[in-house]
């Protein structure tokens, strides 16, 4: 009896930390939303301009890749979530501080129209991310190889708007790797492993 108290408890005890650790990768990629979300709206009322937007998109590109880092063995260990929790607050304060000075945008140009596109791609790509990981559909290390794909998604607009501008054929490469990483998402979503 004494033994099958022990089994239960453990298992129950593995359920949990199951769950706070889908959820810890859930709450980050959630926060990879946000930070896409704000970036979009300052490129869209002008707070942003496009290269700003660009060098964001570069430190997203960093935080995404500290995510697939930390989550390459299906964990995210106290340490590595506290390391990409401070990333993500530098990053939130670099959005900020890029949203107040004097730089503006123009949200009707055509440039800013494609890095707005691009970037609300980005959205909806860590918004499947962030879905997949809350039903169940994407394990924390399957979640960690998606974020390596938004990274070089991320990287690729950075380079693409570093000196200010997003040409079309700039914008028909992004739109080809963010196809790609759709496709990634998507196969990842729908094979056999659930956490």
């Amino acid at each position: 009896m004494k033994i099958a108290t022990t089994v239960i408890a453990a298992a129950i005890a593995g359920m949990f930390s199951v769950a706070a650790s889908a959820q810890t990768t859930g709450s980050e990629v959630q926060r990879n939303v946000n930070q896409q979300q704000r970036i979009e709206q300052g490129l869209q009322n002008g707070s942003l301009n496009t290269r700003e937007a660009s060098q964001l998109e570069r430190g997203q590109a960093k935080i995404d890749k500290m995510e697939s880092n930390a989550e390459k063995n299906g964990n995210l260990s106290p340490a590595e979530k506290a390391r990409i929790e401070r990333a993500q607050n530098q990053q939130s304060r670099q959005i900020n501080r890029d949203e107040n000075n004097a730089a503006r945008g123009n949200p009707n140009s055509a440039s800013s129209q494609r890095m707005q596109a691009d970037v609300q791609r980005n959205v909806n790509q860590q918004q499947r991310i962030e879905q997949g990981v809350k039903s169940g559909q994407l394990t924390n290390r399957e979640a960690g190889k998606l974020e390596r794909g938004q990274a070089k998604v991320n990287r690729a607009e950075a380079r693409a708007g570093a000196n200010g501008r997003v040409g079309p054929n700039e914008q028909a490469r992004i739109q080809k790797a963010e196809n790609k990483q759709s496709k990634r998402i998507y196969r990842q979503k729908h094979d056999a492993q659930t956490r």
